[in-house]
């Protein structure tokens, strides 16, 4: 797998990931519940996903040669890209007005 098609992957996995703790009703996708999923089990969620993206973003980097370091900087900037990932999502479960 060549550096492009990884790191296409890992956008298109981060978008997906992203969205789903909003689009999904199910805790994780997988587990129902007896009641409606707050906003605090969907950002428990998102914060999940941002590190099981993470695993697979350095598997992906480990696969292609060696890890490089990163400081606090880089950690700050892909979860408010993460975040910022999450928006659509966000949108239309609490933005948009729902039709009964």
């Amino acid at each position: 797998m060549t550096q492009t098609v990884s790191v296409f992957l890992l956008l298109l996995v981060a978008v997906c990931a992203a969205n789903l703790p909003f689009l999904s009703s199910r805790l994780f996708a997988v587990w129902p519940l007896s009641q409606s999923k707050s906003l605090a089990w969907r950002l428990l969620e998102l914060v999940v996903y941002y590190f099981a993206v993470g695993g697979l973003g350095l598997l992906l980097e480990k696969h292609a040669g060696q890890i490089a370091p990163q400081g606090w900087e880089f950690y700050a900037i892909t979860g408010t890209l993460f975040i910022t990932l999450a928006f659509p999502g966000f949108v239309v479960r609490y933005l948009l007005k729902q039709r009964s």
